[in-house]
């Protein structure tokens, strides 16, 4: 894990701590004593135990850690992709393997690519299906996503993954009243602007550079899903929206492996408007310019 958190020993080796802190719920749930915590982020903690290290998450809530254990053990379960082990769930607190990671390489960025086609073909029984454990009620990063199956791609995307946060955007007035025109047109257009029909394919659904660890094995590891059934080229533009080292040889690994339908490269923006907006809602204005210009600019590509 990265360097730079604060280390918290005490004497002879051993942390106590009393109460519900992130060593407190390591030990209660793998029934090993903790040696040393590292606090990697406001929310993550790493945890030195005597059989090895994990990681500490808090989650939220209780729907947030289940949510979160249930898509890494659905992701496991396609056996294309590394994910970090579940060690156990204790009300808002997750407990997962700790991933030690290493330098990007363009070898492990062509497997990666080849690893997550297979992750998509083992498909999914609808779009917006959830994992077999976990709920319709979600979340991607700290926003709440609804996954509600639908057999139509393009009508579900609209009703369930963009125009929610469109209306969340313009009620924190994010995005301006007269501005949220352009991105439901665009929803009224999906069905000419997707491509060929996809059959559900089996997402990380928030693979965004941050949830991508490059291990000291030579291999991607994945952190942090949103899983849920949808399109394939979803997670691809998500992996292209803030930048992936090795990017160019992680879509030559998919390509290999799965290719893509003819003229892919042209649908990323309108794969990328949902992230778009769900960073919109948690972050700001910035975000909902970005998804505006998205919209304009899928219109007149469009000729509408």
């Amino acid at each position: 894990m990265a360097d730079g958190g604060q280390d918290d020993r005490t004497g002879g080796g051993i942390v106590r701590e009393e109460g519900d802190g992130p060593g407190a719920v390591a030990a209660r749930l793998t029934g090993r004593a903790v040696v040393a915590q590292r606090r990697l982020t406001g929310v993550v903690t790493e945890v030195a135990l005597d059989g090895g290290p994990v990681i500490v998450k808090e989650a939220g809530s209780a729907s947030a850690a289940r949510a979160e254990a249930a898509g890494l053990g659905w992701l496991a379960d396609a056996r294309a992709v590394r994910v970090p082990v579940v060690h156990g769930l204790d009300r808002r607190w997750l407990v997962t393997g700790c991933v030690p990671e290493g330098p990007p390489s363009a070898a492990a960025a062509v497997r990666f690519g080849r690893e997550l086609a297979g992750l998509h073909t083992a498909g999914a029984p609808a779009f917006g299906a959830p994992p077999p454990d976990g709920d319709a009620e979600a979340y991607i990063g700290l926003a709440p996503m609804r996954n509600v199956p639908g057999s139509d791609w393009p009508r579900w995307y609209a009703e369930h993954r963009v125009l929610p946060y469109l209306r969340q955007a313009a009620d924190h007035g994010t995005v301006l009243r007269d501005e949220t025109g352009v991105v439901e047109r665009v929803c009224e257009r999906l069905a000419d602007l997707t491509g060929p029909s996809e059959v559900p394919a089996r997402l990380h659904g928030d693979l965004w550079s941050g949830n991508v660890l490059w291990g000291a094995d030579g291999h991607v590891w994945l952190i942090d899903p949103a899983a849920h059934g949808g399109h394939r080229e979803t997670d691809l533009a998500m992996l292209q929206l803030f930048g992936c080292p090795h990017l160019t040889e992680v879509l030559e690994g998919y390509q290999d492996a799965t290719p893509l339908a003819a003229g892919w490269q042209r649908r990323v923006g309108l794969h990328q408007l949902f992230p778009l907006l769900v960073h919109a809602v948690l972050f700001g204005r910035s975000y909902a310019e970005r998804a505006l210009g998205t919209a304009r600019r899928l219109l007149a590509e469009a000729g509408h």
